[in-house]
């Protein structure tokens, strides 16, 4: 059947999937992930401020998601202009640390248990 950007697909499958989804398979890989996350937990502990994990995290997100828009920087830079709140960053890099900003503003409204909805686009786009 050739693609007709008019019309929905409606021959995807129904939700929930038929298949069982709960297999010893996937059991074992989520014992292995929760022991992980514990590791994880524990050497965050050991950090004197576990802000700056997760600041490179998020810097790293926003580089990595922008390339796919050709945006692309390098860490160099981007540490930099994160370090100077954006102050003889190139373009390039201050799209990257918006980006971030837009992430950050975004976990932080989910923490607060507040709504994904219009209200929430329009303050990013400001």
């Amino acid at each position: 059947m050739p693609f007709d950007r008019n019309k929905p697909f409606n021959d995807l499958p129904l939700l929930p999937p038929p298949a069982k989804l709960e297999t010893k398979a996937v059991l074992k890989q989520t014992i292995a992930a929760r022991a992980a996350l514990a590791d994880l937990k524990g050497a965050a502990r050991q950090l004197p401020n576990q802000g700056v994990l997760i600041q490179a995290l998020g810097l790293q997100e926003a580089k990595l998601s922008s390339e796919i828009e050709n945006i692309v920087t390098t860490n160099d830079a981007l540490f930099q202009g994160f370090a100077n709140g954006g102050e003889g960053a190139d373009a390039q890099t201050k799209e990257v640390l918006h980006y971030k900003d837009a992430l950050w503003q975004g976990f932080q409204w989910v923490k607060a248990e507040m709504p994904i909805n219009e209200e929430f686009f329009n303050i990013l786009t400001r």
